[in-house]
């Protein structure tokens, strides 16, 4: 499968109870805010509504021992968020993990795996031509 994307799809979750407290989503997220500089401003970047975006925040700020965001109350100008400390920290210990993992999966296992790979599924197992028809 040369050039080909690899079939491994690979989605880090950090769990809290039964919420995911941290994700490709929400890391995405905490980039945007901090790029953006805002919930509203990361929620537009990512498409996501304003409502979305902070139920994730907050989802976040619940889950870790201390907040990942700050928020600032709003004015005429409209509030501002940034990451923390700990945001800063949580998200890039995360994106670590996922850079491991991934350059992990590059492994023999998943060579061995992607060799025996159909690119694509057949349209039916009758198709495959090697299964014993019905008496």
């Amino acid at each position: 499968m040369a050039g080909a994307h690899s079939p491994l799809k690979l989605k880090l979750q950090i769990l809290c109870g039964d919420a995911i407290a941290m994700g490709p989503g929400k890391a995405d997220l905490l980039d945007a805010i901090a790029a953006e500089g805002s919930i509203s401003g990361a929620g537009r970047h990512l498409g996501m509504s304003y409502r979305r975006a902070w139920q994730l925040v907050d989802l976040m700020n619940r889950c870790w021992a201390a907040p990942l965001v700050e928020t600032s109350p709003g004015s005429a100008r409209g509030g501002g968020a940034r990451l923390t400390a700990e945001g800063i920290e949580i998200l890039s210990t995360y994106r670590a993990l996922q850079a491991a993992l991934e350059a992990r999966s590059a492994s023999a296992e998943l060579a061995v795996l992607e060799a025996r790979l159909r690119a694509r599924p057949l349209r039916s197992q009758a198709e495959r031509g090697d299964l014993a028809e019905d008496d």
